[in-house]
């Protein structure tokens, strides 16, 4: 039987338009979303897979995000408690402000977990996963580095070059005051972990080698690593989930690798087959439903073995 045209298959759920989508497209958009090249440059490439009859908007609606489809837990769950929360951070962009997700039959204390967004600031989909997190039994916190500039401004795009704006330095610097905020809450049992994705994996490898001692477990999805010369301060555990067709981040890997061993830090790493950087993120045909579930529960047993 012959394979059914390309623009028969789209569809209304992420993952069913991957079979639709090139290789190719998705390396471009990851270049684009990463800064390596230009919406110009992304736009072009795209046009020419015209002559093997995907048009424009297949390959956009698929590519982007549609935040509609990112929701796995609503806001208004009764088992979550969801509100906003202000910290300090002198070393930074002097205040922060983040997304505080607590279990709502939380009666005392809990471990909590620091999740931490893409490059483009706090989306819809870091939220829902702050407050999958805490559907899990967390106490969830995912701050918004956009909050000098007005937050998350609605779109991607202009999330990343409001997030190009800022200095990077303090940025990173309002993640670590996050952690500590976070695991100082009243609500935190002391015990803390992250989770970041992309520039959030980043982060967690930063929060990993910078403040060892305030970071009990970290899970970083498809992030580089911090500095080398950092790297001999970390100790893990650390849970790190890899994409296959991510060769721009895997190529860091194998340093990354020998230095988390000439340190004796714990780490697991998982690398998912076919998948592509950002598999996990559900608003996009980069998601891969089967991986990214995958990926989801080793996550929450990790954080159920070291955060205990």
């Amino acid at each position: 039987m012959s394979s059914p045209a390309p623009e028969t298959l789209t569809s209304t759920t992420a993952d069913a338009r991957t079979t639709a989508i090139p290789q190719e497209a998705f390396d471009w958009y990851d270049e684009y979303a990463h800064g390596l090249i230009d919406r110009r440059t992304f736009m072009a490439r795209l046009s020419t897979l015209a002559a093997a009859g995907f048009s424009m908007s297949l390959l956009l609606g698929a590519l982007m995000p549609q935040y509609a489809y990112a929701e796995q837990v609503s806001f208004n769950d009764p088992e979550i408690k969801p509100q906003y929360a202000v910290f300090p951070s002198p070393q930074g962009h002097r205040e922060g402000r983040g997304y505080l997700v607590t279990p709502s039959a939380l009666q005392g204390k809990a471990p909590a977990v620091l999740v931490v967004h893409e490059n483009r600031g706090l989306n819809p989909y870091v939220m829902d996963v702050a407050r999958r997190v805490a559907k899990a039994g967390y106490v969830a916190f995912a701050p918004d580095a956009l909050h000098t500039l007005g937050g998350y401004p609605g779109n991607d795009d202009e999330g990343r070059a409001m997030q190009r704006s800022l200095d990077a330095a303090k940025i990173e610097q309002d993640f670590i005051a996050a952690a500590r905020f976070l695991k100082a809450h009243a609500s935190c049992s002391g015990k803390l972990g992250a989770v970041g994705f992309c520039f959030g994996g980043y982060i967690v490898n930063l929060l990993a080698a910078t403040v060892p001692d305030v970071l009990d477990a970290g899970v970083p999805f498809y992030g580089t690593p911090a500095a080398r010369e950092l790297r001999k301060n970390i100790k893990g555990p650390l849970l790190i989930q890899l994409a296959e067709l991510d060769t721009r981040v895997n190529a860091s890997w194998p340093e990354y690798e020998q230095d988390l061993k000439a340190a004796g830090a714990k780490y697991t790493m998982h690398l998912y087959p076919k998948a592509n950087h950002g598999f996990h993120n559900d608003s996009t045909a980069r998601y891969d439903k089967d991986q990214a579930n995958l990926a989801w529960e080793r996550t929450v047993a990790f954080f159920k073995e070291h955060l205990a």
